[in-house]
């Protein structure tokens, strides 16, 4: 089966799928210099988003969000990209910010209901094209 999702943010990324068992607030929830999930109340506490293929079932919101993802991106800590089953302009907009700083960024796509709950690799690609591609744990590359 091919997944696919809409481009919110363009490119390519590859890794180990996280996908989140709840939504989170990136302000207070994520550490901005480990990428680790800090909200003790979470389920996935102690997990971390650097380098992952992040699913995100929603966020808490927070005006602060996007800067955390902007330090988290300028860490070298940021998802490798993001899964959205809701858009949250707000946390996007810190990668729009790492992207016009020179700074890697990673792609982001939102995918139906349908689609988020196919997710169930072990690891993932996003093409440009908005497809995503299972992989298993030793099929991908390092991405930068």
């Amino acid at each position: 089966m091919e997944l696919r999702g809409e481009i919110l943010l363009p490119g390519a990324a590859e890794g180990p799928l996280l996908r989140l068992r709840a939504p989170i607030s990136f302000w207070g929830g994520v550490d901005p210099a480990s990428g680790k999930i800090v909200d003790v109340r979470h389920p996935d506490h102690g997990r971390c988003v650097a380098g992952t293929m992040l699913a995100l079932p929603g966020t808490i919101g927070s005006s602060s969000s996007s800067s955390v993802l902007l330090e988290l991106t300028r860490r070298g800590m940021a998802p490798a990209g993001m899964l959205l089953a809701e858009v949250d302009a707000i946390l996007l907009v810190g990668l729009v910010v790492a992207h016009e700083m020179g700074w890697p960024f990673c792609p982001a796509l939102r995918l139906d209901a349908k689609t988020f709950a196919a997710l169930d690799q072990v690891a993932c690609r996003i093409r440009v094209d908005g497809t995503i591609e299972a992989l298993s744990l030793g099929s991908f590359s390092a991405m930068p």
